[in-house]
Order: structure tokens, then sequence, then C-alpha cells
């Protein structure tokens, strides 16, 4: 890591901390000026903002997808619209459940690398469900509540579990723009996991109390990523937007 790199995780705080490099993460392409993000669960695109202003300061073209939350399928289909738009190599950004989006709709020719923001990262085929059970479960599962067949997150879950590390009037914006989720979404499986051949970056919120923090080690160590960790709840983006965007500048090649 060169001082310029150094100096910009420091001033992000004390609350983030890197880990060495994976041997993937060694194989990025240079130069990247396109980086797609896509959103997950209990959210919408803005749950970005405050991570776009300094990609594009950086001289980024930026596009956050708008997940339709309906099933994987539609979902991935949404991303890879948006990945045939761009002019070149593109690093491909995933938070939360959008991982799953980001594993399958990677193998796009123009995703040049991937990000994950304490996103899932399955294998091909893989049933996440039965791997997030091997762990203990995080408390927002239970403020989970559905209406027939759309779901999404009780207030209270999502301002203790979900933005914990936010100010509460902040929180409560996030929540008011909360889109559904259909419940066939979460039967979805990848076909193909793009993080096996293409270079990864994992970010882990050490403060984690939607996706549990030991799973999200688990599989950032499995697909090689490199990593940080970072002492945020799940909205690492939002609590720490410098340190998320310039992991996503290293998978540009910027950093």
């Amino acid at each position: 890591m060169n001082r310029r790199t150094f100096m910009s995780m420091a001033a992000a705080g004390a609350g983030s901390m890197l880990l060495p490099a994976g041997k993937a993460a060694t194989q990025a392409a240079p130069a990247v000026r396109n980086v797609v993000l896509v959103h997950g669960l209990f959210a919408d695109g803005s749950c970005w903002s405050e991570v776009i202003p300094r990609l594009q300061g950086a001289g980024l073209n930026v596009t956050a997808v708008q997940n339709p939350l309906t099933t994987l399928p539609d979902a991935v289909a949404s991303a890879e619209r948006v990945l045939a738009r761009q002019d070149g190599p593109t690093v491909l950004v995933g938070h939360s459940f959008s991982g799953m989006i980001v594993t399958e709709a990677g193998m796009h020719p123009n995703v040049s690398s991937l990000v994950y923001v304490a996103a899932r990262a399955p294998d091909a085929g893989e049933d996440y469900t039965a791997l997030a059970k091997t762990f203990p479960a995080p408390p927002a599962s239970a403020g989970i509540v559905f209406d027939g067949d759309e779901g999404r997150l009780n207030e209270a879950a999502f301002l203790r579990d979900f933005a914990g590390d936010l100010p509460e009037a902040k929180a409560k914006v996030l929540y008011a723009v909360q889109q559904p989720f259909q419940k066939a979404l979460l039967a979805g499986k990848t076909t193909h996991a793009a993080w096996r051949s293409k270079p990864s970056f994992y970010a882990v919120s050490v403060e984690d109390r939607t996706i549990n923090p030991d799973l999200e080690r688990f599989m950032a160590k499995r697909m090689n990523a490199r990593t940080i960790e970072v002492k945020a709840s799940h909205l690492s983006m939002i609590s720490h937007p410098d340190t998320i965007a310039q992991l996503i500048l290293e998978a540009c090649g910027q950093a």
C-alpha cells in the first residue's frame, strides 16, 4: 500500500482496518472508469448517495441500479441491462442481498472486478440460507415482517439492527424509502460465481446485525478477496463512505 492510500484510509477514521490482499486482487485491471452499484433488501438506489459523489469526484462514471426486488432473475437482468450500457471495463459493487446479483451478473464481459459491501457471496448453485444457518442468526432477521408475499423490515429493527450507527433522523429517512421485497426473491440461487474468475474485494461490517460478521469473513476468505474490516453497522457505505469509496477506487485501479 502506498502512502497516499494509507493516508486516505486513515482519514476515513480508525473504524476501518485493512487486511492483507488476496492473490485475486492483484489481478485487477488498472484505470477502470465505470462503476455500477446495486442495492439490497430494505433499501433503494439512494443508499449509495454518500458514495456516488466521492466516486464522481474521482472522475468515474457511476450508475446505481434500481433493483426490482421481485425475483433473482429479474434483479440480475436489471443489473445486466445497466452493465450492457457501460462503454468499457466496469467495477460491479453490491451491498447486502445484492451480492447475489453481483455474483451472477458479474459474469458479464464488461465487469472487470467485483466489490462486496457486507454482502452475500454464494457459490454457484449454493443454498445461501442453509449456509447462513451455520452461523448464529443476526438480530435483524427477527424484524422481517410480511404482508402476504411482500416483505419489509419493521421500524425498530431497521433503526437498531440495519442502520444502528447512523443518527436516528437519517436512519428514519432511509426507513421511509425502504422498498418491500417479494418472498420469491429469497428462493433464488445463483448459477455462476463470478468471484471464482474475477478479482474480488470485500468490506466486512464488524458491527453488522443484519448479516453475521463471521459469515462475511468466511465468504471473503473463500473468494480470496482483498478484504477490509469496517467498524460499522450493515450500512457502512453511509456511515463510512470514504472507506467504501476508497475500496471501490482500489478495485478500479485508482488507489
